[in-house]
């Protein structure tokens, strides 16, 4: 009985885990979702605080795009001034909606893809998919590297 009162007070005196770290994820994949799902949400709140926490320091943003019939590459800049623009005043939500997040794990490192369809309030501003690199830090998982394609032709 005692043995049973022990167990029962350990589960119900658990200490107090960040969800920044964790994110109450039964698998590594649960893990890297919900950091996903934590950008976006931030995204939507204009929250630039709850953008930061899912970024590592060395965070890059990458845009893959056909501009002319011309491949290009734009962004490599570092994520400070992406969760900036998050943070400062906009009349209009920015409402990034993804698919099946598709995650795979090999130790500390991670990959999510997805597809999204970007709004800026109710209107459709443009698509794609993500690629997020993420890392496995004392803080838990972190976005290392965002890559992006960019549509207009959103169907």
């Amino acid at each position: 009985m005692r043995l049973f009162l022990s167990a029962l007070l350990g589960l119900l005196i658990v200490p107090s885990v960040s969800a920044q770290s964790t994110y109450n994820a039964e698998t590594p994949e649960d893990a890297v979702r919900a950091v996903v799902m934590h950008l976006f949400d931030g995204m939507r709140a204009g929250d630039s605080t709850m953008v930061r926490s899912v970024f590592h320091p060395d965070a890059r943003l990458h845009s893959s795009m056909i501009r002319e019939g011309t491949p290009i590459v734009a962004g490599g800049a570092s994520a400070d001034g992406f969760v900036e623009a998050v943070g400062t005043p906009h009349d209009q939500v920015w409402n990034e909606e993804v698919g099946e997040i598709l995650v795979r794990v090999d130790g500390g490192l991670a990959t999510a893809w997805m597809d999204y369809t970007f709004y800026l309030g109710e209107t459709l501003s443009h698509c794609g998919v993500n690629s997020i690199q993420l890392v496995n830090t004392e803080g838990g998982w972190k976005m290392l590297n965002i890559v992006d394609t960019r549509r207009r032709d959103c169907e």
